[in-house]
């Protein structure tokens, strides 16, 4: 077979593969290091074999996941995140909507801790859809913010999918941290509006909330005042180029084990089920960006991407209408695909593609991580309507549906905002030093 009709049987075996429970990650690197054997030689594909994942855990750099994943871990192991829903409804609750604002603000800011949609989703919604509950929200605003909100963890910094991707394009990790806040802030203040819309459009499905006092107020924004704090400093300091992204993992992490002891909410067990926990997500991640980088190698070698980006480049149509095409074809892999698999298999398809047309690689990251959002909360593999389902498990999947449309539309308008003013994204990172 010639490389072009071996790479697209590989993909085709991948498929298979997946869909018959394989690991990604397993897959990939059984699919990629065979297809290199075939193409190549077994001598190149052991070389691989061995480089490849001792390149990628011997990268000082690439130690920002295992310590954004242990800050994230112990916080939500210690009970700290939800302090900021009490914070959140304390100052919103009066609102027409109020917990179901609440809840996306706490979302967006638990996100700036955290670097799991899972965690975030979990972490908030047991404490916000019980409270909702029992102010008489409706179960489709109840389940579809929290559900929205926690995807917000994808997009605000840190966010394991931006540390994925530019581990696969080599790009700067920081960059696309930093590429993520303003539209991260900008989908929060959506989700917002829809929520606010969707109640004034039915008054029913969000009782007036409880008022608090001042005093309630500061005591609520004293009880997480370090937590904001640390966000602060670990935003901030990459922004202004204080520390690298590996060295605000580290202080993340740190701040995040000294907060929880000074708040006595920190166990020995807590401590080490944060740590074990941390290491096998760790493991089970890397796996798969091995497996990916692998694949990498042997999918260069077919010459796809090249022969791909070559003749979408010889296209007699604008740029941005290929864009638009790609991210259709984002959407309708996400309705099938888990969301990791989905940016693994073709980020080393339509990359070489966007960079060949003159798209910034900063900026079609923060479009993939926004396609990404938009699956977690669409079915019927949306992962946060099933961290939704887990809580509240008497709410029906056709009422969670129900509930997460109105921000998918939101999402789907953050993106046409995107693709129009692409400063959105590169504003921030063209000011980090």
């Amino acid at each position: 077979m010639s490389p072009i009709a071996t790479g697209i049987v590989g993909i085709g075996v991948l498929l298979a593969l997946m869909f018959a429970g394989m690991r990604i990650g397993i897959a990939m690197l059984l699919v990629g290091s065979t297809g290199f054997v075939y193409l190549v030689k077994l001598s190149g594909a052991i070389h691989i074999l061995a480089s490849v994942p001792y390149g990628l855990i011997s990268n000082y750099d690439y130690c920002v996941l295992p310590l954004f994943l242990l800050m994230g871990t112990i916080i939500l192991n210690a009970g700290l995140g939800g302090t900021l829903f009490r914070l959140a409804h304390a100052m919103l609750g009066r609102l027409p909507g109020g917990l179901a604002i609440a809840t996306i603000f706490a979302c967006g800011v638990f996100s700036a801790i955290s670097s799991s949609s899972i965690a975030c989703a979990l972490t908030i919604g047991l404490i916000a859809i019980p409270e909702m509950r029992r102010y008489k929200y409706g179960n489709a605003l109840a389940a579809g913010s929290v559900a929205a909100g926690g995807t917000l963890d994808i997009l605000i910094p840190p966010s394991g999918l931006f540390i994925i991707y530019g581990i696969m394009t080599e790009q700067s990790i920081g960059k696309l941290f930093i590429a993520g806040m303003i539209p991260g802030i900008i989908l929060a203040l959506m989700f917002i509006v829809v929520v606010y819309i969707w109640v004034r459009l039915n008054p029913t499905l969000a009782p007036p909330g409880s008022s608090t006092t001042f005093r309630e107020k500061m005591a609520a924004l004293g009880e997480c005042a370090e937590i904001l704090m640390l966000c602060i400093l670990i935003l901030g300091g990459l922004i202004i180029g204080w520390f690298t992204p590996t060295e605000a993992g580290a202080i993340g992490a740190f701040g995040a084990i000294v907060l929880s002891l000074i708040r006595r909410r920190l166990t020995w067990q807590g401590f080490k089920d944060s740590v074990i926990d941390t290491m096998r997500n760790t493991g089970m991640i890397f796996v798969i960006v091995m497996g990916a980088l692998v694949f990498n190698v042997f999918f260069a070698v077919t010459t796809i991407p090249m022969e791909l980006a070559g003749w979408v480049s010889g296209l007699a149509l604008p740029p941005v209408f290929i864009i638009v095409i790609i991210i259709l074809m984002y959407i309708v892999l996400g309705t099938f695909l888990d969301e990791l698999a989905m940016i693994l298999l073709t980020i080393p398809i339509f990359y070489p593609v966007v960079t060949r047309l003159g798209f910034d690689p900063i900026w079609f990251g923060v479009v993939i991580v926004l396609v990404v959002e938009m699956g977690m909360i669409s079915p019927p593999v949306g992962m946060t309507m099933f961290v939704v389902k887990g809580i509240a498990p008497d709410i029906p999947m056709q009422t969670i549906y129900k509930g997460v449309l109105p921000f998918v539309i939101a999402v789907a308008v953050m993106m046409a905002l995107l693709v129009a003013f692409p400063e959105m994204a590169l504003f921030l990172p063209r000011l980090m030093r």
